[in-house]
């Protein structure tokens, strides 16, 4: 094949685009660093795929660039890109609706005149709301403006499927974690915090649990969502695992060998309680199984920001 990886600087985008190359595949990377985190992470992610011959890369904006370059020869999308994070979604919403609404809008409306053989659409857990904790029948009740603004997404992918045939496959990913984890995210900083021996803020009782997808299990479900996917189909991508707040810590501090010095405050507006993926449409389906556990998922994590510290 020949992809596009749209986000492919990011954490999950460049794990996708380096096993797309190791599979022999051609893929084009695209992103426009919105500064939501520091550059050099990004490019730090992209430091082995820029050596390869069966990697290129745009630096292209997709809310407002010709996206034609970028998409020549192109037969399967993966678009990852997205503004991620649910607290700043409520200070900046002009932001999420850009990144998240108008930037899939005109990827798929420059894929109008592509012959694809799919386009894998990433969405997000956070479009079920409060507890997700269902099926994909389950009604989406999404109580941020990051998960609005992914559903919005979702359903212009399904539009554009049903209206001018582009062969939309949607995932909806539950809590992806593991090497290269972006530094926003709850799993990077608890480590980054146990490892400094700083204190790390724990937002409610600590009660509240997601569902865990290792990175590898994550690309695994993605490839198969574009080998296997039926077009116009929602699916449900998690880790078959879960484990609370607290708990994450405690096993956090075992691995690091280190106490967890934690500081108690008010729950997030707009936090999920809990999340657990239903992925028996994607066992079924795309015959996707997770393999890693949650315990050697975070070992992993663990030791990859220990090595970042050196």
């Amino acid at each position: 094949m020949r992809c596009l990886v749209t986000g492919a600087a990011g954490f999950i985008g460049s794990h996708l685009a380096e096993r797309l190359v190791a599979d022999g595949h051609e893929v084009v990377g695209l992103d426009c660093f919105v500064p939501y985190y520091p550059r050099p992470i990004k490019e730090r992610n992209l430091s082995s795929l820029r050596v390869s011959k069966s990697f290129s890369f745009h630096e292209l904006d997709l809310r407002t660039a010709d996206l034609t370059p970028a998409l020549e020869g192109v037969d399967t999308v993966f678009h990852e890109a997205a503004m991620a994070g649910l607290a700043a979604s409520w200070v900046d919403f002009e932001l999420y609706m850009t990144c998240n609404m108008l930037a899939t809008q005109r990827l798929l409306d420059a894929c109008r005149d592509q012959k694809l053989r799919s386009f894998v659409h990433i969405s997000t857990s956070s479009v079920y709301g409060q507890d997700a904790m269902g099926n994909e029948q389950a009604l989406p009740e999404p109580i941020s403006p990051y998960g609005a603004t992914k559903l919005a997404a979702e359903r212009l992918a399904i539009a554009y499927h049903k209206v001018f045939g582009i062969p939309s496959v949607v995932l909806r990913y539950f809590s992806v974690y593991g090497p290269r984890q972006r530094p926003d995210m709850g799993y990077n900083i608890f480590i980054d915090r146990v490892l400094r021996g700083e204190q790390i803020a724990v937002f409610g009782d600590g009660e509240q649990t997601r569902g865990n997808t290792f990175i590898s299990d994550c690309v695994n479900a993605t490839l198969l969502g574009a080998q296997r996917g039926e077009p116009g189909e929602v699916y449900n991508i998690g880790g078959g695992e879960s484990g609370s707040v607290n708990w994450v810590i405690e096993t956090i501090a075992e691995l690091a060998g280190k106490p967890a010095s934690i500081r108690r405050e008010p729950a997030r507006i707009g936090d999920q309680r809990h999340t657990m993926a239903d992925i028996t449409k994607a066992r079924t389906g795309l015959g996707y199984e997770p393999s890693m556990p949650l315990r050697d998922g975070l070992a992993a994590q663990v030791d990859w920001q220990k090595s970042l510290l050196g």
